[in-house]
């Protein structure tokens, strides 16, 4: 049974890392030879207000499980829901 959720758990990785990848180029294919300021900060907004609207719903917005979820401390989770304008 473990080993079916460790290969469950590393297939759902591989596919979203490819649907990453891809989409990654498929961005910089469509801009052309712009060339993006501030990229890493657009796309850490990008990921992070979708996952944190995700993961509201998934723990019914338990800001200890959301932390706990991410690895990251409460207080950080905070501020990243304060900074997208999603805390209470």
């Amino acid at each position: 049974m473990i080993e079916k959720i460790a290969i469950a758990e590393t297939l759902d990785s591989i596919t979203l890392r490819q649907a990453v990848k891809d989409t990654l180029k498929n961005y910089f294919t469509n801009i052309g030879g712009e060339q993006p300021v501030d990229f890493y900060s657009i796309l850490l907004e990008e990921i992070e207000r979708p996952l944190l609207e995700v993961l509201i719903n998934h723990t019914h917005y338990n800001q200890v499980r959301m932390a706990h979820i991410l690895g990251i401390s409460r207080g950080t989770l905070r501020k990243k829901l304060k900074q997208y304008g999603m805390l209470d």
